[in-house]
């Protein structure tokens, strides 16, 4: 088992890392933006959308919002509707479903991206932060080529994976953990242990090209 280490983020925000950026930068969403998530779901056939007033500046909602362009220009954020749902540093955007119980499985096809997140994070996470580099958040990677894990800046290495075009994601809020999935065999290829306390979202970090999000879906047999 590889042993979680510690590495630079590499979330990305007009050159800057995440260590660059002061305390005081670090705010935690209003009230009332974490009134605002009012779709929950607690069935196992999670059915969302990708909330545009998540988005970030550099990122365009497209097939109905089930999908992702990354622009490297983005938009002039004085341009973009000012909303504390918004994240502001990161390239990031959530679903527009919070789950707070049962077993959930969505799948996402990456097209021409070479860095992304992949996974799930509380509703009321900051805005400033970067999914994967919170703790509030629990994704997989990929970037340089390599498959990771990540909660909290600690990233663990995840191999045999490649590069497919399809994968999915397995929740089980109850048990604790977000599994990645190779939906060709099928198996959870990897893993991420957490104890939920709070409702959370399909969350999803791009830095090129696009993906796009599949919900609504059985889960496969034999997933344990």
């Amino acid at each position: 088992m590889a042993i979680p280490i510690r590495i630079s983020p590499l979330c990305r925000w007009a050159g800057r890392t995440l260590s660059s950026l002061s305390a005081g930068h670090r705010r935690e969403v209003s009230l009332s933006a974490k009134r605002r998530f009012i779709c929950t779901s607690t069935g196992n056939h999670l059915q969302f959308r990708l909330d545009e007033r998540t988005a970030h500046s550099s990122l365009d909602l497209f097939k109905k919002d089930t999908g992702i362009i990354y622009r490297m220009l983005g938009l002039d954020p004085s341009q973009v509707q000012d909303d504390p749902e918004r994240f502001r540093e990161w390239a990031v955007v959530l679903g527009d479903k919070t789950i707070s119980s049962e077993r959930h499985y969505w799948e996402v096809t990456v097209k021409k991206s070479q860095e992304f997140r992949l996974g799930v994070a509380e509703a009321v996470m900051s805005r400033d932060e970067c999914v994967g580099t919170s703790s509030s958040s629990w994704v997989f990677g990929y970037a340089q080529r390599k498959w990771f894990a990540m909660t909290g800046s600690k990233v663990v290495p995840v191999t045999l994976v490649g590069k497919p075009d399809r994968v999915g994601i397995l929740l089980d809020y109850d048990a604790g953990f977000v599994g990645l999935v190779d939906i060709e065999k099928p198996r959870i290829i990897h893993t991420l242990r957490a104890r939920f306390t709070a409702p959370v979202c399909p969350a999803f970090g791009l830095w090129d090209g696009e993906i796009l999000t599949h919900s609504g879906l059985e889960e496969p047999e034999g997933l344990k």
